[in-house]
C-alpha cells in the first residue's frame, strides 16, 4: 500500500457515504444503522467528533443551519475521497476472493 493511500475507518466512510445527499447528524446515524442492518451504530459523541474532523479536512461542510440543527454536505474533495476508498475496498475484496477461492482446498 502506498503512502498516499488513505484508509478510512468504517464510521468515517459510512458518514461520508451518507452525505451524498445533505443531511443532519441524527439522520446519518439512522441511515447508517438501516444500511448495515444494525451492524454499525454510531452514537452522538462519535458522530459529532467525526463530523468536526471531516469539516477540518474540508471533506464536508455545513450547508445550512436551522436553529441548532446543522445540515452537512459532501465537498468535491470529500467525494473524491469516497471514490478512492471505494476503489481500495474493491481491490481488497478482489484479493480476498482470489486467495480464498484459489488457496482454500
Amino acid at each position: 500500500m502506498s503512502r498516499d493511500t488513505l484508509v478510512l475507518t468504517e464510521s468515517t466512510y459510512y458518514i461520508l457515504l451518507c452525505l451524498t445527499t445533505p443531511k443532519h447528524g441524527y439522520a446519518m446515524m439512522q441511515q447508517i444503522e438501516q444500511l448495515t442492518n444494525g451492524r454499525v451504530t454510531i452514537g452522538p459523541g462519535t458522530m459529532y467528533g467525526v463530523l468536526k474532523n471531516l469539516i477540518e479536512k474540508r471533506w464536508i461542510e455545513v450547508e445550512e443551519t436551522i436553529g441548532r440543527q446543522k445540515i452537512y454536505a459532501l465537498t468535491e474533495e470529500g467525494h473524491h475521497v469516497c471514490l478512492q476508498e471505494k476503489q481500495r475496498l474493491e481491490e481488497v475484496l478482489h484479493h480476498a476472493k482470489q486467495l480464498l477461492e484459489e488457496g482454500y482446498r
